[in-house]
């Protein structure tokens, strides 16, 4: 064999090798990954990153790299999570995490979920749930249910359905508004008349919420 031969097959085989430790490696994470999710229970809070201007909005005012959150709920043997969108409805988890930046998410519990989340809480939980499945999305953020948006169905689930206040509500002038694109946003939404008083839940206080522990994490 020639020289150049030699060089030639040893560069096949070390990209051989490489493709296979990669493809090994990536099959290794997609089944840690797929075995963490097994482990989601009924009432986990996931969170993520989502792409629009709006989302972009939300995560300079609230100070976060969380835009979007929705609930966990597993149904016939199916990982769901339920979202304020438009509609307000149930996404596949594998779905969901796709409709993401860089399909990364956060999953959060709360802290005595085993003792607290029981199967009756969590019927509560979702009976609730129900009664606020296709609602419009709320882009005003107001605090009704007439329209709904995402970490507000989140808090209200836990509050109607567990009795249990993830966070202290906030008023809308409590967020960073000065930021031009918050600006254009908040102009869109209202013009001149900004309902700096309205209550509102951001993901940001939810995540950061002291009565959760962090479930998963791969940002």
């Amino acid at each position: 064999m020639t020289q150049h031969r030699k060089i030639l097959l040893l560069f096949c085989l070390a990209i051989i090798g490489a493709f296979i430790f990669l493809s090994t490696t990536q099959s290794s994470v997609l089944d840690s990954i797929t075995k963490t999710q097994s482990n989601f229970k009924n009432g986990d809070i996931i969170f993520q990153t989502s792409q629009s201007e709006q989302c972009e909005a939300v995560r300079i005012a609230t100070n976060s790299k969380f835009s979007h959150c929705g609930i966990i709920f597993i149904e016939n043997g199916k990982t769901y999570v339920y979202e304020a969108v438009q509609p307000v409805k149930m996404t596949l988890l594998s779905d969901w995490i796709q409709h993401g930046e860089g399909n990364k998410y956060v999953v959060k519990r709360l802290q005595n979920a085993d003792k607290v989340l029981n199967n009756d809480v969590i019927q509560k939980m979702k009976s609730y749930g129900e009664t606020l499945n296709n609602k419009d999305y709320d882009i005003y953020f107001e605090w009704s249910n007439d329209k709904i948006y995402c970490s507000e169905l989140v808090w209200k689930i836990y509050k109607e359905g567990a009795n249990i206040e993830l966070c202290n509500l906030q008023k809308l002038k409590e967020f960073n508004l000065e930021h031009p694109l918050v600006k254009t946003i908040l102009n869109e939404r209202y013009g001149n008349a900004v309902p700096l008083d309205e209550e509102v839940v951001a993901p940001s206080q939810i995540v950061d919420s002291d009565k959760l522990i962090t479930i998963f994490d791969n940002y």
